[in-house]
């Protein structure tokens, strides 16, 4: 099993930037991702690696980065120029699944989840 925690959420102005870190434990899953969930929406995948290979979502594009200390286990959201549309809870995900990329129903193990808040 894999235990994950999610930590470096929190609230900053429009253009400020946050770092959001997800500390793995147990097992070594294959793909490790971000996704959100903002007030009303339904969770959307943010950007995933799966065996070293990044997949950014169309939101995280030269936005959002995601980085992987393999040595730590600990899987990186660097955010810069956030935007009040990035408010979210994010979500750290593990999934066993080779390619599992984006699709959060091949992620079996979640974290607690990061609230991040964006003011205009």
């Amino acid at each position: 099993q894999v235990h994950l925690v999610e930590s470096g959420g929190g609230s900053v102005q429009a253009g400020g930037s946050l770092t959001l870190s997800c500390a793995a434990s147990g097992d070594i899953p294959e793909c490790m991702g971000w996704f959100r969930q903002a007030p009303g929406k339904e969770r959307e995948g943010v950007a995933a690696i799966c065996s070293g290979n990044p997949n950014e979502s169309n939101v995280a594009r030269g936005r959002l980065r995601i980085s992987q200390d393999k040595a730590k286990n600990t899987l990186l959201l660097q955010m810069n120029n956030l935007k009040p549309e990035d408010t979210a809870i994010y979500y750290c995900g593990a999934s066993l699944h080779l390619r599992a990329y984006l699709r959060d129903d091949l992620y079996e193990t979640w974290g607690q989840g990061t609230q991040v808040t964006v003011s205009s």
